[in-house]
């Protein structure tokens, strides 16, 4: 989401367009309500490759993807979820959150 928005990131033409043909053969784009938290979090701090966005335009986007994609929310059988996973795959620290993404998808 953050490389598909700013125009500045190496990996932008490839990010917009991987969520733009996944759309257009009308495949169904989800994200949680973590990656909007950290969507907010990472563009509202400075980056390498950009400046902090402004408030405004961050809840801005956020809107537009509540309004486009499907939001998928957290809740106990996330956290489940989510502790079943760290029992399979060795992860921890700051991989948490994102086998939290995988276990909100997989629910």
């Amino acid at each position: 989401m953050v490389y598909a928005n700013v125009a500045e990131s190496p990996l932008h033409d490839a990010a917009l367009a991987a969520i733009e043909t996944r759309y257009e053969v009308g495949i169904e784009l989800w994200i949680s309500r973590q990656v909007l938290r950290e969507f907010l979090a990472v563009l509202s701090r400075p980056q390498r490759f950009t400046n902090p966005r402004p408030i405004s335009t961050l809840i801005e986007r956020v809107r537009f993807f509540e309004n486009h994609f499907h939001v998928s929310e957290d809740g106990p059988r996330v956290t489940e979820k989510l502790l079943g996973l760290l029992q399979q795959v060795s992860v921890g620290g700051k991989q948490i959150h994102d086998a939290n993404i995988v276990a909100t998808m997989q629910t």
